[in-house]
């Protein structure tokens, strides 16, 4: 069976020189108790990730964003941050598989415990900035979260599309930018069907249908969001 922390280092494209700080980022403290040899476990490590991680996405979210107001990246920064977030890349990229449990954690359910991966997570954080350097620390962990727009996308709330786009939208453009136009109606009196189309100034950006103007112009808020994140997203690849 190949090795998790090999396996963990090749999803990284990162090999650690001093791999004692990877073997520490990954030990829970409830495994001393049970492995004297073993001299630390991940808590000051997490510590410095965690300071390091929002350092990573602060930058990131400041250039992606040139426009946009600190409220605003706040709440993006601490959608990509929480501690679910982290939780689920840490099982993206296999952390739980490589945690140094004690016995009695483990059979508890440790490994598949958030908290138990959102801490290893930062401490992975940590270790590769100890073991590298800040620019190399910051390309492996956006690599991790992958385009950030999308990640944003679905970790946003998504009840209330026609607020979100005003939002995105309103600081550059205005609080009158966006129109939402009705383009057809059909069907009887008592069962309307609505196409709807959203506008930034004269820029169609979305179209939705639904059995209520309302449903439609979520629908075409919702399109019209998508839009702005594929045009973010290939704007922060190139």
């Amino acid at each position: 069976m190949k090795d998790p922390l090999a396996q963990l280092q090749a999803r990284l494209t990162y090999t650690f020189r001093h791999p004692a700080l990877l073997e520490r980022a990954v030990t829970h403290s409830s495994y001393l108790a049970e492995h004297p040899e073993a001299t630390d476990h991940n808590q000051r490590l997490e510590f410095l990730g965690d300071s390091v991680l929002q350092l990573i996405l602060t930058q990131t979210l400041f250039e992606l964003y040139p426009g946009e107001r600190e409220g605003v990246l706040s709440k993006r920064r601490a959608a990509l941050a929480k501690g679910s977030f982290l939780s689920r890349l840490a099982r993206e990229i296999g952390l739980d598989a490589c945690l140094r449990l004690s016995a009695s954690e483990e059979a508890n359910g440790g490994r598949a415990r958030a908290a138990a991966l959102e801490d290893a997570f930062e401490a992975l954080v940590g270790a590769l900035y100890l073991d590298s350097d800040f620019p190399t620390v910051r390309r492996l962990i956006l690599g991790l979260y992958g385009s950030l727009p999308e990640r944003i996308g679905a970790t946003e709330d998504t009840e209330n599309p026609k607020g979100r786009l005003q939002e995105l939208i309103q600081p550059v453009h205005g609080n009158l930018a966006l129109r939402y136009v009705v383009t057809q109606t059909t069907g009887e009196d008592h069962a309307k069907e609505f196409d709807v189309a959203v506008f930034l100034l004269e820029r169609q950006l979305g179209t939705g249908h639904g059995s209520s103007k309302k449903v439609a112009e979520e629908a075409a808020a919702r399109m019209a969001l998508q839009t702005l994140l594929d045009e973010a997203a290939a704007k922060a690849s190139v």
